[in-house]
């Protein structure tokens, strides 16, 4: 091929020639025109517009795309249909489905239902899940919430637990069980959620009605087996033995349908903050095993063991943590009870104590300034309470020597000083301590603290969930009973989901936190490039963002690849 100019009339034309050796002599075999220099020049000037988007934009994609394979590989949908029933006619895509989106919602980016249609637009999902904007109006999902009955939310909790434990090979012989609180925004009027209730709010919002959340979670991954709501006036302790009684028949359950013929023994861990004699007994009853702890004041006697009778249990796993074990009554039966040292918490509770001394020194020596200037008018016994009240830790008062002096309101003084012995008494007695106790009369030391520290996977857990950002039970804008219970539900979802992808990370050897793991997959992104029309609907192509290539390793753990835009 070669350029071919001709000249006519003193203006110049360009032609495309084709030349080939013909019976051994060169000749043309093809010419075309292309027109003037002018001409081509339009001719290149239309060719790059056409090449060139007109706009782009860019959409959510790895982070949804991975919480959505999750809840497809669990078919969390597809139980909600099958135990609700079929779909109303006119309901634009199935219950299930609108429950399964609510949860993908809160794992990565918690909204509104009002708002949800919107977000969705930001993000490619409609196009992998073929989910149009359009039928997510917030009313279509208040309809997919009152179609589940509270019964078939159990039904439903369980099929979804039994598909987590077969789908992903879970552990399920230890879990740590805790309780927490949320704050809600409901008007004290309202009459329509009797479980959200005010009492000892968690997250000091006195307030606020709370709505109580107890978790049990799977050593194995930290994932949510059996959540329990409950009014936010309960104490923890009268809704543990619900807990344990629902606990045993799902953990049956569990097992009948993962095919395993002799259920397997549990160890279900706990803190002091669930301790009763009942409690202890309902646990023994239920064939669970466990793991939990009392306060020092049942076996107070242990406290004052030496430092020498202590031993390292193991350097390399807990650092200086030490031990002694023996046996006690604790409420009601003789059990195996490990004193433990952990000089991590000894620090804590020494630097705390130190916090808590000087407010209270503060205080008192405020207080000594005021009756100095003779400006108060207590009487001896109001000012004695007044002094209780800034002293109630009781660690406070064994190291706290106050005394007043004077009869009168005008005459009185007030000192106060500290007793360095009994402050180091404290110290060796009491910091750095706790006192556990299980059923497990042959594991080995070892095997019981580690138990143990497992309930920081539920205190995690309930962290999650406070997040704004990720994986949150805010924001919650229902305001009765039973959409809160649904609501509940689809959060335990997301913190399911989220904790099962984090587990699926870290098997593959990706450690990261739930948040640190969302932004990662949230920087890969989908762009879609919108050419100009020329004749018809404008063309759009779509291609994921250079990050699924940094991120390479976490796309191949999600399956991304199935969900990401075919290449044309």
């Amino acid at each position: 091929m070669a350029l071919y100019k001709k000249t006519v009339n003193g203006k110049v034309y360009w032609y495309l020639r084709e030349m080939a050796r013909v019976d051994g002599k060169p000749k043309m075999v093809s010419e075309r025109y292309l027109g003037s220099a002018k001409d081509i020049e339009k001719l290149l000037d239309a060719k790059e517009a056409v090449s060139v988007p007109e706009k782009t934009r860019h959409l959510g994609f790895g982070d949804s795309a991975a919480a959505w394979g999750v809840l497809q590989r669990l078919d969390v949908a597809g139980i909600i249909d099958e135990v609700v029933g079929p779909q109303r006619k006119g309901a634009g895509t199935p219950a299930g489905t609108y429950l399964a989106l609510a949860a993908l919602n809160r794992v990565v980016a918690p909204t509104s239902k009002a708002g949800f249609a919107d977000w969705w637009k930001t993000t490619a999902a409609d196009r992998f899940t073929k989910i149009p904007a359009s039928v997510l109006d917030h009313r279509r999902f208040w309809d997919a919430m009152h179609k589940v009955s509270l019964e078939q939310l159990a039904v439903i909790e369980e099929r979804i637990a039994v598909a987590m434990v077969t789908e992903f090979n879970l552990d399920i012989s230890a879990l740590a069980l805790d309780m927490t609180n949320f704050a809600t925004y409901i008007d004290s009027a309202n009459e329509k959620a009797p479980i959200a209730q005010r009492g000892k709010a968690k997250q000091k919002r006195a307030d606020l009605r709370l709505v109580g959340l107890g978790l049990v979670i799977t050593r194995d991954g930290g994932i949510p087996l059996l959540a329990h709501a409950y009014p936010g006036n309960k104490p923890d302790v009268t809704q543990f033995p619900l807990m344990i009684d629902a606990l045993g028949t799902r953990h049956r359950r569990l097992a009948e349908s993962a095919g395993i013929t002799a259920t397997p023994e549990v160890t279900v861990v706990f803190d002091a903050g669930q301790n009763s004699a009942s409690n202890f007994t309902r646990v023994t009853d239920t064939d669970l095993a466990f793991v939990g702890s009392v306060p020092p004041s049942h076996v107070a006697d242990l406290l004052t063991i030496p430092a020498t009778d202590r031993r390292i249990v193991d350097q390399a796993r807990f650092g200086g943590l030490s031990a002694t074990e023996t046996r006690r009554v604790v409420y009601g039966a003789e059990r195996r009870v490990i004193l433990t040292h952990s000089p991590t918490l000894h620090d804590k509770q020494l630097a705390g104590f130190a916090q808590t001394l000087a407010k209270a020194q503060a205080k008192l020596a405020e207080l000594a300034d005021t009756l100095a200037r003779g400006k108060t008018r207590r009487t001896t016994d109001e000012l004695a309470t007044h002094i209780k009240t800034i002293t109630a830790d009781p660690w406070l008062r064994r190291v706290l020597q106050v005394a007043i002096t004077g009869d009168t309101p005008a005459t009185h003084r007030l000192t106060a000083t500290i007793n360095e012995a009994a402050r180091q008494e404290l110290e060796e007695e009491m910091f750095g301590k706790r006192i556990l106790v299980t059923t497990h009369d042959h594991w080995p030391v070892t095997d019981i603290v580690e138990a143990y520290r497992s309930q920081s996977d539920a205190e995690f857990g309930f962290r999650q969930l406070k997040d704004p950002h990720v994986v949150s039970f805010s924001p919650m804008n229902h305001w009765t009973e039973h959409n809160i219970r649904i609501h509940t539900f689809t959060c335990v979802l997301a913190l399911q989901i989220a904790h099962l992808m984090r587990r699926e990370a870290d098997k593959a050897g990706e450690h990261h936190s739930v948040r640190e793991l969302l932004e990662r997959l949230a920087s890969i992104q989908e762009t879609v490039m919108v050419y100009p029309s020329t004749g018809g609907r404008p063309k759009a192509r779509r291609i994921l963002t250079e990050d699924i290539d940094t991120h390479a390793r976490l796309a191949e753990i999600f399956n991304l690849k199935k969900w990401a835009p075919k290449k044309s």
